[in-house]
């Protein structure tokens, strides 16, 4: 295995883990956001409007890294199958 494959391959391994960190808090947004909607609904404040101040500056560019981060693991992952297989073998 060659250097280039290991930085590689440990590259993408912290990008995954990152992914799968940043996955868990977008999710723990999307319940607290559901919680606290049906907490509105029932007059019982629940932290809809922290919320709420949340969305922008930090709920969004979570989204944004979560889906470019999981289109670049994509579309590396294709095209090392595609192209450095057929070199290496």
């Amino acid at each position: 295995m060659t250097m280039t494959t290991r930085l590689k391959d440990r590259f993408f391994n912290v990008l995954n883990t990152l992914l799968m960190f940043n996955l868990f808090f977008v999710l723990f947004c999307f319940f607290w956001f559901a919680i606290a909607l049906v907490g509105r609904s029932a007059d019982v404040d629940l932290g809809f409007d922290l919320w709420y101040g949340l969305w922008e500056p930090v709920i969004m560019p979570s989204i944004g890294i979560l889906m470019a981060g999981a289109l670049i693991s994509g579309v590396s992952s294709w095209v090392s199958s595609k192209f450095l297989k057929k070199t290496e073998g």
